[in-house]
């Protein structure tokens, strides 16, 4: 396998701090980090996103998160893993993710739903990360980049003794 090319925030580093900074903003935006993982990870599988799914479920399984909860990700309608918040972050971001898969792309049920668990702020932040994860899917599927290729970066060595360090 070969990328196309490389990625477009790699060839446009300014992309990449901005993308950074918006991850930053979002992450304090009041959703636990389990759930904007779920949210990635979904997006991901939906969007056909090899690297993300791989990168995602890799962050959160380092993170602490459970098997069982990231094998049942792509069926967590079925699955008794997630709480009610969690579910409604999954249905918006199919929605979201889905926009033309259906005349009204965000029903009121899965909006009132969302509104449920979340405040304005937080809501703000799901809807950002959602955002998000799909355009960092749309530049890896359309620019083909390699599963697992993240994991020898920098950044991915970055993130792995930043993550231990706050394990410790």
């Amino acid at each position: 396998m070969q990328s196309r090319m490389n990625n477009p925030v790699i060839v446009i580093p300014d992309a990449m701090k901005v993308l950074h900074e918006l991850s930053s903003a979002v992450e304090k935006c009041g959703v636990p980090k389990s759930t904007l993982g779920l949210v990635e990870l979904r997006a991901s599988q939906i969007n056909a996103c090899g690297v993300c799914v791989d990168m995602h479920a890799r962050q959160m399984r380092q993170a602490g998160e459970t098997d069982e909860r990231l094998f049942a990700v792509a069926a967590w309608y079925d699955a008794p893993y997630f709480s009610d918040a969690e579910r409604a972050a999954l249905a918006l971001t199919e929605a979201v993710t889905r926009l033309s898969d259906r005349a009204d792309a965000v029903p009121d049920e899965i909006w009132n739903e969302a509104t449920r668990h979340y405040n304005e702020r937080a809501l703000a932040g799901l809807l950002l990360a959602i955002a998000t994860i799909n355009f960092w899917n749309r530049l890896n599927v359309s620019t083909r980049q390699i599963a697992g290729e993240w994991v020898k970066s920098a950044e991915a060595r970055e993130w792995v003794e930043k993550n231990q360090a706050l394990a410790r």
